[in-house]
């Protein structure tokens, strides 16, 4: 069978244009959508503006006062899909719509919705703590935090983990980095809580502290384990394979699939060259099959 007769060249012919950078990635797709609606049904609706809060904001936002003291636990995640105004609103959809992607797609969906959430509640408790070690001076327990920045900035550091050396343009002109942009991100966070110069100690607090978790996780990727699809007799496999371990089964016998070196390879290749995120159910089958996996 020549190379044009091969079903996933034909697949590659019949593809007119590239897929949205959306796709295939549900999660950032809603995070946009749903940000944006309650944004506007705030202003619209219930008198949110540039001068106001809004009522689902007043309803919504995270403080140490409302959380600690009346025990409101909604607010963890509540208070991050909310926002001050437009341009808050603007530059945080920006960090979902250009990182969520590459994200959520190394996790899986799933797993990216668990990991931006429990991020965001990262960075809340983060700016518990620094208010009662009295990092932010006499700041008062009610001082309202609102904001997607605690996952979004736990994107921006798994990126850097995933592609240190992708090329981004910091305000769309200076180029650099993506390890550039997630060190220069928190050493600026880290700058303005100690000294508060931008007014937002609290905000950057949480910033980093949906950093600090992103980047614990991206290290430590079993502690998400328990969201790996279920098979039968009770045992767990992640749908996300080890491209290392691929590998190194490789050399197994291969008794049960009859296919030769070369696909095997280019599957392979494939997964050094876009990631293992980017395998077809199809393929990681062939590649569990071929190893010798069950």
């Amino acid at each position: 069978m020549g190379f044009a007769d091969r079903t996933y060249h034909q697949q590659g012919m019949q593809m007119q244009r590239p897929p949205s950078r959306l796709a295939g990635c549900p999660v950032t797709k809603w995070l946009l959508i749903s940000n944006i609606a309650i944004f506007y049904l705030n202003m619209l609706f219930f008198g949110g503006d540039n001068n106001h809060f809004g009522l689902l904001n007043i309803w919504g936002h995270f403080s140490v006062d409302l959380v600690v003291h009346h025990f409101q636990v909604w607010r963890f995640i509540t208070f991050q899909f909310l926002h001050a105004d437009g341009m808050h609103l603007f530059g945080n959809m920006l960090g979902i719509f250009f990182f969520g992607t590459f994200v959520e797609r190394w996790w899986g969906s799933k797993k990216f919705a668990v990991f931006y959430l429990a991020s965001g509640v990262a960075g809340a408790l983060f700016y518990i703590m620094l208010f009662y070690t009295g990092v932010f001076g006499d700041s008062p327990s009610y001082r309202p935090m609102v904001g997607a920045s605690a996952g979004i900035f736990a994107i921006l550091v798994s990126t850097a983990v995933i592609a240190p050396n992708l090329r981004v343009l910091l305000f769309f002109v200076i180029p650099m980095s993506m390890r550039t942009l997630a060190i220069g991100a928190l050493v600026f966070a880290t700058l303005m809580i100690l000294t508060d110069l931008n007014g937002n100690a609290g905000g950057e607090a949480g910033h980093l502290g949906g950093a600090i978790l992103g980047f614990i996780l991206m290290k430590n990727p079993h502690m998400l384990s328990f969201l790996d699809t279920k098979r039968a007799g009770g045992r767990r496999r992640s749908r996300v394979f080890d491209a290392k371990v691929v590998r190194e089964q490789k050399i197994r016998p291969r008794i049960t699939v009859d296919m030769n070196d070369t696909e095997i390879d280019k599957i392979l290749d494939k997964v050094s060259r876009e990631g293992i995120q980017s395998l077809t159910e199809e393929e990681r089958e062939l590649l569990l099959r071929a190893s010798g996996g069950n």
